[in-house]
C-alpha cells in the first residue's frame, strides 16, 4: 500500500493511504518531485477545502441491527474533528477521497439539506421514524458554524413535530439550545455527547479538533439542567490508550447529569488499521505493539471486527474486564433519571401553504 505521508498542524491523520476504488493513484509533478527528493515526508496546504454538493436525498435507511435507530441523515461528507479512529473515514473512498488527511481536509456540504428533509417529510409515504443526526459524521463539526445546516435541519424538524436524534463531540450544540427545548417540550429530541477522555492532552491527539473536555462535561450540564434527554457515549475504549479511565469517566459524566450512558470499544475497520498504526508510531511508539494486540484481542485476532452482535462490544478476556467495570460504575455513579421514548405521534406532514404560517 502506498502512502503519502503528510505533516499537519492539529490534524488527526498524517498519511493519505491510497483510495482502494482508484487502480492508480494520481500527483501533481510538484507532488513527485517531492516524494523523489524525501524519504517518506512531504508539506502539503493545510486548509480545509469545503466543496458544496447537492445531493438527490438526505435521509438513510440503517440496516445494522447494532445500531439502535432506523434512519441517519448527515448534512456533511468529511469532518474536520479528525478523530483517528473514526469509522467513517472509509466512507470517503466513495467520493473519491482519501481515508485519511483527505476525510478532514476536504469536507463536502450538502447545502440543500432541510429542504430534502422537508419533502421526505411532506411524502405520504413517509412514516414518523426518529433520524439520527449524524450517523457518519459530526453534524456539529467547525463547518456548522459557517453553515449552520444543522440548524435549519431541526427547524424543519420541528415544523413538521419529528423525531430526531444527535450525537456529537461539539459544544456547538449549545448554539441550538432554544430549538433543542422547543423540540424536548414535545418530546422529539434526544442528545449524545460523546467523551473518550477526561485527559486533555490525549484527546488533542485522539480528536484533533473537537471540543475540549471541560466544555463537552458543561454541554452535559447545561442540557440536563434543561431537562434534555443526555446520553453520553463512553467511545472508543482503546485498551492501553484510555481503557484505565472507564471508571473515572462514568464517574465524571453521572455528576455532570446524564440520564444515560454507553461505551463501544475500537474497532479499525478499512484503512483505519494503517492510521491508527501510524498515529501509535508517532505518539505512542513504546506501546503500539501493545495496543495494537490488545485491540486484536477484542476481535477475534483482527484490528477490525464486521460481525453484528460483537463488532461494538468486543469478545474475549478484555472485553469481559471492560463490560464488568462499565456495569459497577454505572450502578455506582449514574443517577436514577427517566429517558423518555421518542414521541412519533406528534408528527404532521404540512403543505407548502401550511408550512409558511411557521416562518
Amino acid at each position: 500500500m502506498t502512502v503519502k505521508n503528510q505533516k499537519f498542524k492539529r490534524r488527526g491523520a498524517h498519511i493519505a493511504p491510497n483510495n482502494r476504488f482508484e487502480k492508480y493513484q494520481r500527483f501533481t509533478d510538484n507532488e513527485f518531485l517531492e516524494l523523489c527528493h524525501k524519504e517518506d515526508e512531504w508539506e502539503g496546504d493545510d486548509k480545509t477545502q469545503f466543496i458544496e454538493v447537492f445531493p438527490k436525498s438526505i435521509v438513510n435507511k440503517v440496516n445494522s441491527p447494532d445500531i439502535g435507530h432506523g434512519y441517519s441523515m448527515n448534512p456533511y461528507q468529511g469532518c474536520e474533528h479528525g478523530c483517528i479512529y473514526c469509522y467513517a473515514r472509509n466512507s470517503h473512498e466513495y467520493w473519491g477521497y482519501s481515508a485519511g488527511s483527505d476525510f478532514e481536509r476536504k469536507v463536502l456540504v450538502k447545502k440543500n439539506a432541510a429542504d430534502l428533509l422537508q419533502q421526505k417529510f411532506k411524502s405520504k409515504s413517509w412514516k414518523p421514524t426518529p433520524i439520527m443526526l449524524s450517523g457518519n459524521t459530526d453534524c456539529y463539526q467547525p463547518a456548522e458554524a459557517r453553515f449552520k445546516l444543522t440548524r435549519e435541519i431541526l427547524k424543519v424538524c420541528l415544523k413538521h413535530r419529528h423525531p430526531v436524534g444527535i450525537i456529537t463531540k461539539n459544544a456547538l450544540v449549545l448554539r441550538d439550545l432554544d430549538l433543542l427545548e422547543e423540540l424536548n417540550y414535545h418530546q422529539l429530541v434526544h442528545v449524545s455527547v460523546s467523551i473518550t477522555s477526561l485527559d486533555d492532552d490525549l484527546r488533542k491527539k485522539l480528536e484533533p479538533r473537537t471540543a475540549s473536555v471541560h466544555r463537552r462535561l458543561q454541554t452535559v450540564r447545561r442540557l440536563s439542567a434543561c431537562n434534555i434527554p443526555v446520553n453520553v457515549m463512553l467511545a472508543p475504549i482503546i485498551p492501553g490508550i484510555n481503557g484505565h479511565e472507564l471508571i473515572s469517566l462514568v464517574k465524571k459524566v453521572g455528576e455532570a447529569g446524564a440520564a444515560n450512558i454507553n461505551y463501544l470499544v475500537v474497532r479499525l475497520n478499512g484503512h483505519n488499521g494503517v492510521l491508527f498504526t501510524n498515529w501509535l508510531k508517532q505518539h505512542y511508539p513504546d506501546r503500539q505493539r501493545k495496543v495494537l494486540n490488545q485491540v486484536k484481542e477484542l476481535h477475534g485476532g483482527k484490528v477490525n471486527d464486521s460481525r453484528y452482535g460483537t463488532r461494538m462490544k468486543g469478545e474475549g478476556t478484555w472485553a469481559h474486564e471492560i463490560k464488568k467495570q462499565f456495569e459497577v460504575a454505572k450502578s455506582m455513579y449514574l443517577q436514577k433519571k427517566s429517558y423518555p421514548d421518542y414521541n412519533c405521534s406528534a408528527f404532521r406532514r404540512l403543505d407548502s401553504d401550511q408550512l409558511s404560517l411557521f416562518e
